[in-house]
C-alpha cells in the first residue's frame, strides 16, 4: 500500500540530518532544500541546533506532526524511531535509506519484519530499507544525484536497486529522456515494484500522468499483481518496459518430464512480461533506449524513412530494422525527383536518403517534410546527423526539434558526434530533444516497441468435467498412473488413438486382435519410455506380440504395456510446468525426439486464449513444417491452438498438475491425436 503522504507530503522530516553532504542525511536534506518541496521541512540531529540553515530537533519525540519521514540513521535505531513517528507523530510514509538489514543476516531480517508489521498496523508506507529514496515533481527525497527537473509527462522509473536506479537515470538524462517520478524500493521489505505499479494504476490520470513506465526488477514478488496492473495501465494508453535481472534455471531440480527439464524461472518471467504487455529489456542501455522511443508518438506502421549524411550508419540501421521485421522501403524515382533537385549532386533519395556530408540544415528540412507530408508509404522517420568537425550542427538540430513538434509521424534523431557536436547536442537536450547515440541501439528499440505482444485476456469458465478431474488428482503425488493420465486427456477433450493397457501375454494378444495392425507397444511405468527402450513401433504381426510384451515387462519399473493403434503425421509436443510463484507454463513445439534435439519451443503463462495459442504456434521456427512443406501435408494450426487451450482449461480445473508431457501428438490436416502422456502431481 502506498499512501498519499509518500507522493504529496505536506511535511517532511530528515532523521539523521547532517551538514556533511557526503553523508545520506546531509545530501537528502540538501536535495530537498534546493528542490521543489513547498511544505514544512524538519531536521533531527542530537548534536546540532541547525543543519544547513534548518532548525533541528534533538530527538524524534520533539517533532511536530510529520507526513513523511526519511531515516538516515544506523539500522539498529530505525525500528524504535519508526515506532515514535507512526504512533506519536501521525507519520504515514517512511523512507529508510539505511543499509544493514536483511542483506546482512538474521538480525537485520528480524528488524525488517518488525518494521513492516509496524507499518501495516498503522496503515503507513515503508520504502526500503537500503534505497536511495523517492522523487517526483512535488519533492525530491533522495540522497543521490542526478536530481533532474521532474515533469508530469516524463517517464516513471521504478527500481529495486538504488545504484542501478542512478545509473539508469544518468544514461537516460544524457540523451534527453525526461522523468516524472523515480521510486527506489531497495530491499522492498514492505513496498515492492509491483505495489508501486498498483498505486500508479489505481490513481492514474490520463490527462497528466506519465504514459511511459520503466522498471528494473531484481525479484518478481507478486506476479499476479504485476500482470493485472501492467495490463490495465497499457489499456489506459501506457507503455511499459522492464529489465529483470537474476535469471536462473531448473538445473538443480529433479524433473519428471522433458518440459520440467527444459523450462525455468526466467522463461516464466519472459512469459509473464509477454502476457502483461511489458517489453522485456536485458540491459540499462536497452531500457533507456526503449524508454526514449516511448517518449515519441507511437509508430503506427512498419515502414521507416532514413535521412542521413553518412552512408554507413544508414546501412547498419537498415539491416537491424529489416532483420527485426520493420521495413525501409525503396522510394520510386517518380515520387522523389522533385526532392533530388533540391540536394547536392551525388545525393541519393532511394531510401536511405543520403544528403552527403556537406548537406545543409535547409536540405535536411526539405527531406524531413517530404517524408512526412508527401510519402504516405512512410510511417516513421529516422534522422542520422553527426558532424565531421567542419561546422556547427546547431541549425540542423533546431530543424529536427521544429519538425518533431509539428510532424504527423514520429521522428527519431540519431546524433552520433558525441565529441565534435557535444555543445550542439547539449543544446538539443536542453530544448527538449531526445536522441540516440547509436543507430543500431535505436533500431533494436524500435523493433522491440513495435513487435511486443498485447496483454492476453482469458475468460474463465467452469470445466464441464471438473468433478471427475478433482477425483483423479486430489490426494495424489508423483507420477499419475497411465490409465488416469489418459483419462485426463479424454476429460480435457484431447483426442487420442484407440488403445488398451494390458498386464498379461493373453491380454496383449486379445488387444492386438481388437485394435488391429499396425500397433505401437509401450512400457507403462517409466516416465521416459524411449530412453529405456520402452517403445516398439509398427508392430504388424501376431508372432512378435508376446516377445515384445516380455521384453517391455523386463524393463525396470514396468507396470504393464500400453497397446495403441499406430497413427501417422507430423509429431507435435505440448508440455506443462508449474513454476513456483508464477503458475503454469504451457509450451509447444515439434514432438518426439525433436523437442530435445532442436529445442524449438514457445511458451506462455496459463491461462491462454486462442489468439495466444495461435501466436505460440506461428512463432515456432518449425512453423513451415507444421503448415506443410514440399508436398507433405501439414497440420491445421487452429487444431493445435484448440488443443493448447484445452490443456490450459485442464490446468484451471487441476492446479495440482506440476508437470505434463503430451509427446508426441500425431497430426495431419484436421486431425491431432495424443500418442503418449506423462503427468506429475
Amino acid at each position: 500500500m502506498i499512501t498519499l503522504q509518500l507522493v504529496d507530503p505536506k511535511s517532511i522530516a530528515v532523521i539523521g540530518a547532517s551538514d556533511n553532504l557526503q553523508k545520506p542525511g546531509g545530501k537528502v536534506l540538501y536535495n530537498l532544500k534546493r528542490g521543489t518541496f513547498a511544505g514544512n521541512l524538519f531536521a533531527v540531529n542530537p548534536n546540532a541546533t541547525a543543519v544547513q540553515g534548518t532548525d533541528t530537533f534533538k530527538e524524534v519525540s520533539l517533532l511536530p506532526q510529520t507526513d513523511l519521514a526519511i531515516l538516515a540513521i544506523p539500522a539498529k535505531l530505525c525500528l524504535d524511531t519508526m515506532r515514535v513517528l507512526l504512533e506519536e507523530k501521525g507519520t504515514k510514509a517512511v523512507i529508510v535509506l539505511s543499509a544493514g538489514f536483511s542483506e546482512m543476516g538474521a538480525e537485520g531480517k528480524r528488524l525488517e519484519h518488525a518494521m513492516c508489521e509496524l507499518a501495516d498496523k498503522h496503515h503507513a508506507t515503508l520504502i526500503g530499507p537500503n534505497c536511495v529514496g523517492v522523487m517526483n515533481p512535488l519533492h525530491q527525497s533522495v540522497f543521490t544525484t542526478p536530481v533532474p527537473r521532474l515533469e508530469w509527462d516524463g517517464a516513471t522509473l521504478i527500481s529495486s536497486s538504488g545504484a542501478t536506479c542512478v545509473f539508469i537515470m544518468e544514461s537516460a538524462l544524457s540523451k534527453g529522456l525526461k522523468f516524472s517520478a523515480v521510486y527506489s524500493v531497495g530491499n522492498a521489505a514492505h513496498t515492492c515494484v509491483e505495489d508501486v505499479l498498483e498505486y500508479i494504476n489505481e490513481n492514474y490520470d490520463a490527462t497528466k500522468d506519465s504514459k511511459t513506465i520503466l522498471m528494473y526488477i531484481e525479484s518478481v514478488k507478486k506476479p499476479e499483481k504485476l500482470q493485472k496492473n501492467a495490463a490495465e495501465l497499457i489499456a489506459k494508453g501506457c507503455r511499459i518496459a522492464a529489465v529483470k535481472s537474476g535469471t536462473s534455471d531448473a538445473g538443480g531440480r529433479a524433473a519428471a518430464s522433458h518440459t520440467g527439464a527444459m523450462l525455468n524461472s526466467d522463461m516464466a518471467v519472459e512469459a509473464l512480461f509477454r502476457k502483461s504487455g511489458i517489453i522485456r529489456c536485458h540491459s540499462r542501455g536497452e531500457l533507456t533506449a526503449v524508454g526514449a522511443v516511448m517518449q515519441h508518438p507511437r509508430l503506427q506502421g512498419k515502414n521507416i524513412g532514413i535521412i542521413t549524411h553518412a552512408g554507413g550508419p544508414a546501412v547498419i540501421l537498415t539491416d537491424v530494422l529489416s532483420n527485426g521485421g520493420l521495413e525501409v522501403p525503396h522510394l520510386p524515382e517518380a515520387e522523389t525527383a522533385t526532392l533530388l533537385e533540391k540536394l547536392f549532386d551525388g545525393s541519393s533519395v532511394a531510401n536511405p536518403i543520403d544528403i552527403l556530408a556537406t548537406g545543409t540544415a535547409e536540405q535536411l528540412q526539405e527531406c524531413i517534410r517530404f517524408c512526412d507530408r508527401e510519402l504516405d508509404m512512410i510511417d516513421g522517420i529516422v534522422v542520422i546527423f553527426g558532424s565531421p568537425g567542419l561546422f556547427s550542427n546547431a541549425d540542423a538540430y533546431h530543424v529536427i526539434l521544429r519538425e518533431q513538434a509539428q510532424s504527423t509521424k514520429p521522428i527519431y534523431a540519431v546524433l552520433p558526434s558525441i565529441i565534435n557536436a557535444k555543445e550542439d547536442m547539449d543544446m538539443f537536450v536542453k530544448e527538449g530533444g531526445v536522441f540516440f547515440e547509436d543507430e543500431a541501439v535505436l533500431g533494436n528499440a524500435l523493433v522491440k516497441d513495435r513487435t511486443y505482444t498485447e496483454p492476453g485476456k482469458h475468460i474463465l469458465t467452469t470445466h464441464p468435467h471438473v468433478a471427475r478431474i478433482h477425483e483423479i488428482v486430489t490426494g495424489r503425488e508423483g507420477l499419475l498412473p497411465t490409465p488416469l493420465a489418459l483419462e485426463l486427456l479424454d476429460l480435457a477433450g484431447i483426442k487420442r488413438p484407440q488403445e488398451a493397457i494390458v498386464n498379461s501375454a493373453d491380454e496383449t494378444l486379445a488387444a492386438a486382435r481388437e485394435l488391429g495392425f499396425p500397433l505401437a507397444m509401450k512400457v507403462v511405468g517409466p516416465a521416459h519410455k524411449s530412453e529405456v527402450g520402452g517403445v516398439i513401433l509398427n508392430v504388424d504381426s501376431m508372432d512378435v506380440i508376446t516377445p515384445n510384451y516380455e521384453h517391455l515387462m523386463a524393463i525396470a519399473g514396468a507396470e504393464g504395456v500400453q497397446m495403441s493403434q499406430m497413427v501417422s503425421g507430423i509429431e507435435v509436443f505440448i508440455g506443462v510446468k508449474k513454476e513456483p510463484g508464477f503458475g503454469h507454463l504451457i509450451t509447444c513445439g515439434l514432438g518426439g525426439i525433436f523437442v530435445e534435439v532442436i529445442k524449438d519451443i514457445r511458451y506462455a503463462l496459463a491461462p491462454i486464449n486462442h489468439e495466444e495459442a495461435l501466436n505460440m504456434v506461428r512463432s515456432l521456427k518449425s512453423y513451415p513444417i507444421i503448415r506443410g512443406i514440399r508436398g507433405k501435408k501439414g497440420i491445421d494450426e487452429q487444431v493445435i491452438a484448440d488443443t493448447l487451450c484445452k490443456v490450459s482449461d485442464l490446468l484451471l480445473a487441476a492446479p495440482e498438475i506440476e508437470e505434463m508431457d503430451i509427446n508426441p501428438l500425431m497430426g495431419c490436416e484436421q486431425q491431432l491425436a495424443a500418442v503418449d502422456v506423462v503427468v506429475k502431481l
